[in-house]
C-alpha cells in the first residue's frame, strides 16, 4: 500500500493505484503536457482497447511504511514549451493534489520526458 494515515478514529489506507490516478490527472492539468507514456503492458492494452487509464505513465514508490511516496511521471511534452517551467509546474501541482486529496506526503516527483509532440493547428 502506498499511503497509510493514522488518525484518532482509525487507519486510512490508500492503494498505489489511487495515488497514481490522482498524480496522472494532476499532471494532465498542466499546460505543456501532451500526454503520458505507457510503462507497463497493461497500460498499452487499455490504450489499444480504448479504455481510459489516468495512471498510465505514473509509477508510485511507497516510502517510510506508507507515510510518504515518490512519484515518477513519464511524459510527452508539447514542442516549443519551456521544459524546466513545465516540469516545475507539474511537480508542484502533483505534489499539491496528492497531498490535498490523501494527506500522504510526496517526497519527490521525477519527470521523465520521453517524447515531444508538435501541436496540431
Amino acid at each position: 500500500m502506498a499511503g497509510i494515515i493514522n488518525t484518532e478514529l482509525g487507519t486510512i489506507t490508500y492503494a498505489d493505484e489511487l495515488i497514481a490516478k490522482i498524480a496522472g490527472l494532476a499532471a494532465g492539468e498542466n499546460y505543456g503536457i501532451a500526454g503520458m507514456n505507457a510503462k507497463k503492458a497493461s497500460d498499452t492494452f487499455l490504450q489499444i482497447v480504448g479504455g481510459e487509464n489516468q495512471k498510465r505513465g505514473v509509477r508510485v514508490t511507497p516510502l517510510e511504511d506508507g507515510q510518504a511516496v515518490d512519484i515518477d511521471l513519464y511524459v510527452t511534452l508539447v514542442y516549443g514549451v519551456t521544459l524546466p517551467t513545465v516540469a516545475q509546474n507539474t511537480i508542484s501541482n502533483v505534489r499539491y493534489r496528492v497531498n490535498e486529496m490523501t494527506g500522504v506526503e510526496v517526497r519527490n516527483v521525477n519527470i521523465h520526458v520521453e517524447s515531444i509532440r508538435v501541436p496540431e493547428d
